[in-house]
């Protein structure tokens, strides 16, 4: 049974989760319709455009794009990492009882969509790096499509949504940190060590103010970046080394994780979308749909998202490793297994890594939008459907 002040952190999580889920829509339909209007130059000029942050002659220089996909995502991964930690060591991954079942739902939700994406791009060797892209779920916009459901949709089933979204989560991190590093830059990489040191000393000793990590965080990030190993995964080093309370028992983790939230959901990753959703269809014909790179995408997200999901769970629950939730039904479980296959802001973020040339990475948002839009549409239609609405 799960303590009342957990329900209604649970509660108060999935909320705002779901709210930004809305505001991300907005922005993914917004950058749709700029990147198909006449200020289409306007926007991509915008996204193009150098920015540098220079001190003493050194510094950074990068377009927009790559400021919000290095930086301001920084700040969603590190939001990750602390959920992940949370949810570990005090929340529904911290006994084997309760994750056992959204560990290898998430599991079958991340290897089935790789080989779906796989073999449908076998004989294109220039898209298999792409592979990673269907494997992850979007959060906020799963749960923004369930807030539509309303009652309908048990608590118990957005928290199962919620398990098996912070697993494929983790697995993001693992596969970004393992196969999309292509250079490491060793001094750099050092310096960023000595900094996470100090971090996790700050930790063992219980600080709970949040400034100190929070200058040592960025620059932490700004060695990662300069090393080679993607920036963002600087974030989630840093959200290791958080406590989960100070000395004096204040609770620092669900603290910062409670102020940094609301703008993650309603400002980083709706301008991400902002910057990233945007695909022109000018030119475009159906034949683009079917072609390697985004069939693969959208069919990995729809279809092999309810194969593995739904297939290892059953092969859990059969074997005795795991039990459904009570009161959710197996049709519910398919349900969840169609939204899961919303997998818009880590799959493009993946994309970027996987891709440099315009042609493949337009081909991802294309795979990645219709693939996400059929699941949704396919997930609604199934919950609507199954059984009584729920309190």
């Amino acid at each position: 049974m799960i303590p009342a002040n957990a329900a209604q952190s649970l509660r108060d999580f999935l909320k705002e989760e779901s709210a930004g889920g809305v505001v991300l829509m907005i922005a993914a339909a917004a950058a749709l319709i700029l990147a198909n209007s006449p200020l289409a130059g306007a926007y991509a000029a915008i996204l193009n455009a150098e920015i540098a942050l220079t001190v003493s002659g050194g510094g950074i220089e990068k377009p927009a794009l790559l400021w919000i996909n290095d930086g301001l995502m920084a700040i969603f991964f590190f939001l990750i990492g602390l959920e992940v930690k949370r949810e570990v060591l005090t929340g529904q991954l911290s006994s084997w009882k309760q994750s056992s079942l959204p560990l290898f739902a998430s599991l079958g939700g991340m290897v089935l969509p790789a080989l779906v994406f796989t073999a449908i791009n076998w004989n294109s060797p220039e898209n298999l790096a792409g592979w990673a892209i269907p494997a992850a779920t979007d959060i906020a916009f799963a749960l923004g499509i369930l807030a539509l459901l309303g009652s309908r949709v048990p608590v118990a089933l957005k928290a199962l949504l919620l398990a098996v979204a912070v697993i494929d989560d983790i697995g993001a991190i693992v596969i970004i940190a393992l196969f999309y590093t292509p250079g490491v830059e060793v001094g750099m990489l050092a310096a960023a060590g000595v900094l996470l040191i100090v971090l996790a000393l700050l930790s063992w000793a219980k600080v709970g103010s949040s400034l100190p990590y929070i200058i040592l965080g960025v620059a932490l990030w700004f060695f990662v970046l300069k090393s080679g190993v993607h920036a963002t995964l600087a974030g989630v080093a840093v959200a290791m080394t958080i406590p989960i309370s100070s000395r004096g028992g204040e609770p620092v983790l669900e603290r910062m994780e409670h102020a940094l939230h609301p703008w993650v959901a309603f400002m980083v990753v709706p301008i991400f979308a902002l910057a990233n959703a945007g695909v022109s269809f000018a030119g475009m014909e159906l034949s683009a749909f079917a072609a390697p790179l985004p069939l693969g995408i959208a069919l990995g997200l729809f279809l092999g998202k309810q194969l593995g999901i739904v297939g290892f769970a059953w092969l859990a629950v059969k074997s005795g490793i795991a039990s459904l939730p009570k009161g959710i039904s197996w049709l519910q479980v398919y349900g969840l297994s169609l939204i899961a296959g919303i997998g818009f802001t880590m799959s493009l973020f993946i994309g970027n890594l996987a891709f440099s040339s315009p042609e493949q990475l337009a081909a991802v948002k294309l795979g990645v939008l219709s693939g996400s839009l059929i699941s949704a549409l396919g997930g609604i239609l199934i919950l609507r459907n199954t059984g009584k609405n729920h309190s």
